[in-house]
């Protein structure tokens, strides 16, 4: 492929992007960060759908259905190991993981909530 200007931009945020990922620091604010969007997300899910009272059962079951699609492909990935270490997930599973678990901590929350 040419090294044309285009190009040349997108290698250079492909790196910068690269560089905050390997940062550990910024690696845990961005799961943190992940973490309580889905916190709110699964907070949001809850108020919405039990104020409308018409999507209860289908947002439970979709709810549901994508946690248990994202634990499938989180957890069966097989670890790769390199010299004698096993390498860690892509960043993009570890981000996803956390979402999952911020909506679902978010539902329980929500459920004590209610049981009070």
């Amino acid at each position: 492929m040419q090294n044309t200007r285009l190009t040349t931009l997108t290698n250079l945020a492909g790196d910068r992007i690269l560089q905050l990922i390997n940062n550990p620091w910024r690696r845990v604010s961005i799961l943190l960060l992940a973490f309580l969007g889905g916190f709110f997300g699964g907070s949001a899910i809850t108020s919405t759908t039990g104020q409308l009272a018409i999507l209860d059962v289908p947002a439970a079951g979709i709810t549901l259905l994508v946690t248990e699609v994202i634990s499938r492909f989180v957890y069966s990935q097989k670890r790769i190991v390199r010299g004698g270490v096993a390498a860690r997930r892509t960043f993009f599973w570890d981000v996803l993981n956390s979402l999952k678990m911020g909506v679902i901590f978010g539902l329980f929350l929500e459920a004590f909530k209610l049981n009070s």
